[in-house]
């Protein structure tokens, strides 16, 4: 489904699945704020090659209104955005930045938990074979190790004034316990520090800079990869700073589309889901 009519100077780009795990392309209109004229096109797979003739089917004059769109880190909209809109100044999404750094945060936390897991097993057996009755450690907070790994997932998305009095204890005893997770975690918050108190495009590139010296100096493999990925689209990263535009509309779209699909309890006829939509946002 295309909509020309529905294109405008500023929008997004993402993959949605409708059914079955089949993604599609979807192309929105930012201005629409989610309400009718939002759908530009909503394409059938992911492929780059397969998409750029489609939307290239809409009119030059068209597409050359288009200043800018915003996607997220994937290639082939990356390729499909630079074919297809070649005026539009590209802007990769902030939030799939820094949800990466949260990956290479909580990685960390579950190697741990791991840890602790198998040297739990090994205990509870050597106790066995002692004819000994095992006893966890309890800490201070009243979470056993494991429990502590397992219950800290949900404070580490979160900054440390978001945190309830529960989750500031939990955070002390794990801090203590594992300094690595607390230098993780003073790493992703600093990264969304960046984009949150920074509105100038040089000034964010020079403490992206000083960020990654200190993710080099921390030695985090995951937070290494996080680091290139960022050198690598550093240039798309930075234009969030010209407007502070992110994918957000495309998310919430998304969204949409989901609890649309989950009142009716899945899709069952797929073109008569898409034409609801079109009725409905374009």
């Amino acid at each position: 489904m295309i909509f020309p009519q529905n294109i405008s100077s500023r929008l997004s780009i993402d993959e949605t699945c409708l059914s079955h795990g089949e993604l599609y392309t979807v192309v929105t209109n930012k201005e629409a704020h989610g309400k009718k004229g939002t759908i530009v096109a909503i394409l059938n797979g992911t492929k780059s090659e397969n998409i750029i003739p489609l939307i290239q089917k809409i009119s030059q004059r068209l597409r050359n209104k288009v200043q800018e769109i915003t996607l997220d880190l994937a290639g082939n909209m990356g390729l499909i955005a630079k074919r297809c809109f070649p005026n539009a100044v590209q802007v990769i999404d902030r939030f799939h930045v820094q949800q990466l750094a949260t990956e290479a945060l909580q990685e960390i936390r579950i190697k741990h938990r791991w840890e602790a897991i198998d040297n739990e097993n090994q205990t509870i057996e050597a106790c066995k074979k002692a004819k000994e009755t095992y006893f966890p450690e309890i800490l201070c907070n009243g979470d056993t190790l494991k429990q502590l790994l397992a219950r800290s997932r949900y404070l580490l998305y979160k900054s440390e004034h978001k945190w309830t009095c529960e989750q500031k204890e939990r955070a002390i005893v794990l801090f203590e316990r594992f300094p690595d997770i607390e230098k993780a975690y003073r790493l992703s918050q600093e990264l969304s520090w960046i984009f949150n108190s920074t509105s100038d495009k040089i000034y964010a590139f020079t403490r992206l800079a000083k960020w990654a010296d200190k993710v080099e100096q921390a030695g985090f493999k995951s937070f290494n990869t996080v680091s290139r990925t960022i050198n690598i689209h550093h240039k798309k990263i930075l234009n969030y700073f010209d407007n502070k535009s992110t994918n957000a509309s495309a998310e919430s779209f998304n969204a949409k589309i989901k609890a649309f699909r989950s009142q009716f309890r899945g899709v069952g006829d797929i073109n008569f889901f898409l034409f609801r939509l079109s009725k409905l946002f374009a």
